[in-house]
């Protein structure tokens, strides 16, 4: 199985995340934040670089960690975001990438996902089309306070949109209150590559295997499925960037635990490889 992570959570340059990457050897990174600015928005040339530099240390990226479809459904920039997203398939092209995380809109306070649902299935599917005419695969990503926020939705939003991958992530499902093991039930033979990320009943996240998630169990069903990638999302320590992931700022983080980001990152890695 090939391992992957958001080595921006190890350090903020690309040479240090390069350093943690090959530290704990992985096969490379879903990258999502370097030198201080997100993917999204990084230029073509730079985009160039960072791929020379990653072939000089033998490591590729598996997946552009996009904040694609991160916006509220109801604040009027979707024609704004598709032109972002246009910029993000040819950021994920010259990084040789062929898979973009993606998310499913934030809904209005006080309206019913069920009434959210004809926008958000039409917005999906126009995204997938542009997807679609760059080789591109868009992986959806659950997420808390957005419509694929529970397993169900997840299957609705995959069955609606079939050219759309399901990206799996335990603490995410957690943190929604939903039971891992149901959520994998539903969605098992969807899940295209998993966020290794586990957390206790109360959202806080910690070390695969350590919380609720029954990552053992799901990572040795997902290799039995034939899976076979999965990318480490530490999320163990404050890091540069993390309060602009999530709307209000809600994922519980230990309360630094480790001492700095790279011990925080080994040990999410550690820690997987424990459970392979």
């Amino acid at each position: 199985m090939n391992i992957y992570a958001f080595s921006d959570e190890a350090a903020p340059s690309l040479e240090g995340q390069i350093a943690a990457l090959k530290r704990n050897g992985l096969q490379g990174m879903e990258i999502r934040g370097v030198d201080g600015e997100n993917v999204a928005s990084i230029s073509k040339e730079k985009a160039a670089d960072i791929l020379r530099r990653l072939r000089d240390s033998g490591l590729s990226v598996w997946s552009v960690g996009s904040p694609i479809g991160k916006i509220p459904l109801d604040d009027g920039g979707f024609p704004a975001h598709l032109d972002r997203l246009r910029h993000v398939l040819e950021i994920a092209d010259i990084l040789e990438c062929r898979n973009i995380r993606m998310f499913s809109f934030y809904l209005p306070a006080g309206v019913s996902p069920k009434d959210c649902r004809s926008e958000v299935i039409d917005r999906l599917g126009r995204m997938a089309e542009l997807a679609e005419q760059a080789h591109i695969a868009l992986c959806h990503e659950n997420e808390k306070g957005i419509y694929g926020d529970s397993a169900a939705r997840c299957r609705d939003i995959l069955d609606a949109v079939p050219s759309l991958r399901c990206v799996f992530d335990p603490a995410n499902f957690i943190q929604c209150g939903q039971d891992t093991a149901k959520a994998w039930s539903l969605l098992r033979d969807k899940v295209y590559y998993m966020h290794i990320k586990d957390a206790l009943p109360d959202g806080t996240v910690v070390p695969a295997g350590k919380g609720i998630g029954r990552l053992p169990d799901l990572i040795r069903d997902f290799r039995a499925l034939g899976g076979e990638a999965v990318s480490v999302e530490p999320h163990l320590r404050v890091f540069e960037g993390l309060r602009d992931l999530e709307r209000e700022h809600r994922t519980a983080v230990p309360d630094n635990a480790w001492p700095t980001a790279d011990a925080a990152f080994d040990a999410a890695c550690e820690a997987l490889k424990a459970l392979l």
